[in-house]
């Protein structure tokens, strides 16, 4: 195992995370990382990337996309580990994006109650029927479920 003072090659660290060399490359590459380079130009990585790298693949678990992550990484400190204070102000960052999730989520979960094995015997609540894409004038995808309403009999559709 590599000294502290000497870093992690990216072998140690891949075996440490569980990710392939060419992952971490490819974070690199887009800078969520930056490793430092010995005598002999090997990378060479502080320990603390291993948590860095923990955190990209949760938050990537999570559907975040790597821009936002690297987003949140940029205002890490370089040439020192990151402290509690610093994973504190990314975690609150992503707070906000999470309970946005969680309520986008629940409401969907909550509708989709309904209309799994419904057979759609109820097509006047049901929250996916758009008879003559009536809908489309909200935007692409599914705009009922999206928090969009079909107008009231008699009243304007979108458009």
């Amino acid at each position: 195992m590599a000294t502290r003072r000497g870093g992690l090659a990216i072998g140690e660290l891949a075996d440490r995370t569980g990710l392939a060399v060419s992952a971490i490359r490819h974070y690199e590459t887009l800078g969520l990382l930056a490793p430092l380079r010995n005598a002999g130009g090997h990378r060479r990585y502080d320990r603390s990337d291993i948590r860095r790298l923990s955190f990209i693949l949760i938050a990537q678990q999570l559907g975040f996309p790597l821009a936002r992550i690297g987003e949140a990484l940029k205002d890490l400190p370089e040439g020192r580990p990151p402290a509690r204070a610093d994973w504190n102000r990314i975690a609150t960052g992503f707070r906000a994006d999470i309970e946005t999730r969680i309520a986008a989520l629940t409401a969907l979960r909550d509708k989709l109650d309904g209309c799994i094995g419904c057979g759609c015997l109820s097509l006047d609540t049901c929250a996916l029927y758009n008879p003559e894409d009536r809908a489309a004038g909200f935007g692409c995808g599914p705009r009922y479920l999206m928090g969009d309403r079909p107008a009231e009999p008699g009243g304007e559709t979108p458009g």
